[in-house]
């Protein structure tokens, strides 16, 4: 299944907010992708749901040739135009507008729950080649800091089915396409430093909030600042990212 309607609405919407104050992703994380799936030059890889592009520009800094695929006409704009030397195409994970064994690496990075499972490791699998790596990048907000953990409660995070993916086991959900090795996995913990307006914009940037209308995403976004208003700024915004790799087999 495709993005749904509200996301897609969401992420239109929000596709400034998300550029502004959605975080990138840490260098650490970065090696792991060297490390394990030869992440460099002469790589070629598809940054599959590429949003505006925080992880497309990482890429393209390693040295690798990078073609960008997202759904959403606002985000593929801001890609666009925040990035230099991508191929830019509209396409989803379940339809990749590319041939058959015509990358070295996949990314996906803060977007497999939005994907039909099935479908998109099939695909993913097809353009593929031999050898070829899958990566899929999170980044989670560390809740063990409390003004985080009360971010949460104020968006009712816990509470939303944001997509058709919920706290799932995602070495099991690529294992049994039975196109890829065993999912593997490093974590690290990193901070983002904020300002007060880059995190209203991060609230802003969640896709269904994105969606409400204006005056009850801008009280949550006042509700959320609230909570650090005292800090000096910048002050950090605390993750979990987590790196996930494994190789096609089929």
């Amino acid at each position: 299944m495709p993005i749904d309607d509200v996301a897609a609405r969401g992420f239109a919407a929000g596709a400034h907010a998300y550029e502004a104050a959605r975080p990138s992703y840490p260098d650490e994380a970065m090696e792991v992708l060297v490390q394990q799936v030869g992440l460099g030059p002469a790589l070629r890889v598809l940054d599959l749901a590429a949003g505006t592009g925080k992880l497309t520009r990482l890429l393209t800094a390693r040295g690798a040739e990078v073609v960008a695929v997202e759904p959403v006409a606002a985000m593929r704009a801001h890609l666009e135009d925040t990035t230099e030397g991508v191929t830019v195409l509209d396409g989803s994970a379940e339809q990749i507008p590319l041939d058959d064994a015509s990358v070295d690496l996949v990314t996906v990075a803060q977007a497999f729950h939005w994907f039909d499972a099935p479908v998109a490791l099939t695909e993913i699998a097809r353009v593929l080649r031999p050898g070829g790596h899958l990566a899929i990048l999170w980044n989670e907000r560390d809740e063990r800091t409390p003004w985080v953990a009360e971010m949460s409660r104020i968006i009712r995070w816990h509470e939303r089915t944001v997509s058709r993916y919920q706290h799932v086991d995602w070495q099991a959900v690529v294992g049994s396409s039975g196109r890829f090795t065993t999912l593997q996995e490093h974590t690290t913990w990193w901070e983002q430093p904020m300002t007060l307006d880059m995190l209203a914009d991060r609230v802003r940037s969640i896709s269904y909030i994105a969606a409400m209308p204006i005056a009850e995403r801008e009280r949550l976004a006042a509700e959320v600042t609230s909570l650090v208003a005292r800090l000096p700024e910048p002050f950090p915004l605390p993750y979990v990212c987590r790196v996930q790799w494994a190789r096609v087999t089929v």
